[in-house]
């Protein structure tokens, strides 16, 4: 079994994917979807949140030699971006969506010197916004951003290429292709609700 199938296998057998084509999920970007993937469940599930983690660290490991610092997105990437952290022996932080209205007003937590080589790490990728958001604050900071770290992808064409636009790049330990593969084999959904779900993400 694929590194892959068993972090699918994981977020399955949590409940962290969520399928409702009668009532749509509203996700940050206004995109109406039939399904949601819920990673915050993965932080309360110990034996998944180790095989994630684990996961991730190693991930970071082979794609980004050199790695000298984490970042986490705003929420959802702070947990497993100090995770992953623990595991490497580096230092994060992590990019508020927006400066705080007190206090010394930082937008960016932990001490980051400029030319740090920096992975952000994001729980999932739709569009790309947060993650592009993040790189972007980084890099005004004078941080060298090496790429984006994410736990799953839904492979919408329109997020890779904004990411691509954006100068960077992304890898995930999970997929939907695989994702809703297992689900199907696995008796979550049905063939049918594969193939919706599919078509759904490609027509974005």
């Amino acid at each position: 079994m694929t590194q892959e199938r068993t972090i699918a296998e994981g977020l399955l057998s949590i409940g962290a994917v969520f399928l409702r084509p009668d009532k749509p999920f509203t996700w940050a970007s206004g995109i109406q979807s039939p399904m949601y993937c819920d990673n915050r469940l993965v932080l309360s599930a110990p034996a998944v949140r180790e095989t994630v983690e684990q996961a991730l660290a190693e991930l970071i490991a082979r794609e980004y030699p050199g790695t000298e610092m984490l970042m986490g997105t705003s929420t959802a990437g702070i947990a497993h971006a100090a995770l992953a952290a623990a595991l490497l022996h580096l230092p994060m932080g992590y990019v508020r969506s927006s400066a705080k209205d007190h206090g010394r007003a930082n937008r960016i937590e932990g001490r980051l010197e400029p030319g740090t080589r920096v992975v952000v790490v994001e729980d999932l990728i739709s569009t790309g916004g947060s993650a592009i958001e993040t790189v972007e604050a980084l890099r005004e900071a004078g941080a060298q951003v090496l790429g984006i770290a994410s736990l799953f992808t839904y492979g919408i064409r329109r997020g890779e290429q904004r990411i691509a636009a954006a100068g960077t790049v992304n890898h995930s330990l999970c997929r939907l292709d695989t994702l809703v593969q297992v689900a199907a084999e696995q008796g979550y959904i049905a063939e049918a609700q594969k193939a919706q779900i599919l078509a759904f993400r490609d027509a974005l």
